[in-house]
């Protein structure tokens, strides 16, 4: 069974929602033309944004085994992840919540 780990991206400070937002679909746009196999680990997308530190941030859920490229390539776009705890492991079904939307490849 996959496992996946919580990524959670943080803005830059005073971002808005609606700037990062659209940092964000630019940033996953990218990948799915550049690395589209790393792409295909993002499980699922956080409904909706939160906050964390005291700016916005959306969380994610990705394949333990590509959540080092994925971080790669966010920290080469310039967007922010939070420490990611690896022990911190999720099923597909716990990836699967109301509070989830799953990524359709």
């Amino acid at each position: 069974m996959s496992e996946y780990l919580c990524l959670t991206l943080i803005a830059e400070a005073g971002e808005t929602e609606s700037a990062f937002k659209t940092r964000l679909t630019a940033f996953w746009s990218h990948l799915i033309r550049t690395q589209p196999d790393t792409y295909e680990a993002v499980y699922a997308e956080a409904k909706h944004f939160d906050a964390t530190g005291g700016r916005v941030s959306r969380q994610y859920m990705v394949g333990e085994g590509a959540t080092s490229a994925v971080l790669e390539a966010l920290t080469t776009k310039g967007i922010a992840a939070a420490p990611v705890d690896t022990d911190d492991t999720y099923t597909k079904y716990e990836a699967s919540g109301s509070e989830w939307f799953q990524i359709a490849h």
